[in-house]
């Protein structure tokens, strides 16, 4: 009687253990088009960006200008665009030469940077679907800078930038 209950027991513990995790994907907030919320990104595209970023730092222009979409939309805190690597360097290159004309240094710590990325509403195409956001900070020699990266199959095809001068 005695292992009677024990093997009662035993099926009740393995019974619970066992159940099945149907958690539907978290979302909060809204993102800019009709029935879209915000959900957390993926740690790969997180890693993609330490790559852009680790490249950007080292002056490795050849690495950096491989991340960037033949066609992309980039935008800098002053304004000016790029849409492809090339234009990228050649406006990243004119600001590292004024800095450093000026004695002002170059040079930053990313503060944070986290993957974030819009539902995808059923009939729904809408431009921010594509890939995944990096919102990124960091402290630079000159202000703070927050940065959004919109990456797809490893290449940025969005980017913007705004800057908090120092004060």
């Amino acid at each position: 009687m005695k292992n009677y209950i024990y093997l009662i027991c035993l099926l009740l513990l393995a019974s619970c253990s066992q159940s099945e995790n149907t958690c539907d994907e978290k979302s909060n907030g809204f993102a800019p088009f009709d029935g879209q919320t915000v959900m957390m990104g993926s740690q790969e595209t997180v890693d993609i960006f330490n790559q852009i970023d680790a490249a950007w730092a080292a002056e490795d222009w050849d690495l950096l200008a491989s991340f960037v979409a033949d066609g992309a939309t980039l935008t800098f805190e002053d304004g000016q665009t790029a849409s492809n690597g090339e234009e990228f360097i050649l406006k990243i290159k004119e600001e590292y030469n004024d800095n450093m004309q000026n004695d002002e240094g170059w040079g930053w710590t990313t503060t944070y940077a986290f993957a974030i990325k819009p539902s995808k509403p059923e009939g729904t195409d809408y431009p921010n679907n594509r890939g995944e956001w990096v919102c990124a900070g960091f402290q630079g020699t000159d202000g703070f800078y927050m940065e959004w990266y919109q990456i797809e199959d490893g290449k940025l095809i969005s980017w913007s930038q705004t800057k908090q001068d120092l004060n």
